[in-house]
């Protein structure tokens, strides 16, 4: 097993849906991965074309427990005086990315930009990501214990 960071580097938003009738939009995002939520700042006054260009940084264990390796990027509207707006999400699916961080020691994906669809599935912009998974250390087996087994003499 692998321990390493997977960054991603959010740039940009480009076509949100307006959730707000009057003023712009207040966008942020929120990244989720395996349970652990990063959020970036809110662009204040964003409009439907934000620019963040912030890094959000996991630690990450590949092969890991379960299958699910994915991010989910949930695009959201900031309201002061109410709870905040569902505008869409992406999902970003990195299995390939780890193992090939893994394979060479790091990888690095361009940016590039992934549809948002709202909750039933229709297009309501897009935002454009860059990813990268640097191992930081390699676990072998030496030392392992299996279940909590060890070995009896008889």
């Amino acid at each position: 097993m692998a321990v390493g960071i997977l960054e991603v580097n959010l740039i940009s938003g480009k076509g949100l849906k307006r959730s707000d009738f009057l003023g712009k939009i207040d966008p942020y995002v929120e990244i989720q991965y395996k349970g652990q939520t990063r959020k970036s700042s809110v662009v204040k006054d964003g409009g439907r074309n934000p620019t963040w260009n912030e890094k959000l940084k996991w630690r990450v264990e590949f092969p890991g427990s379960g299958t699910d390796y994915k991010l989910i990027i949930k695009v959201m509207d900031h309201d002061t005086l109410s709870a905040d707006d569902f505008i869409g999400q992406a999902t970003v699916y990195v299995k390939e990315l780890l193992e090939m961080g893994v394979e060479n020691g790091k990888i690095e994906l361009r940016p590039t930009k992934y549809n948002v669809v709202d909750s039933d599935l229709s297009f309501v912009g897009e935002i454009t990501i860059g990813l990268s998974y640097t191992v930081v250390q390699e676990q072998g087996m030496e030392g392992a214990e299996f279940g909590g087994w060890k070995h009896s003499q008889f």
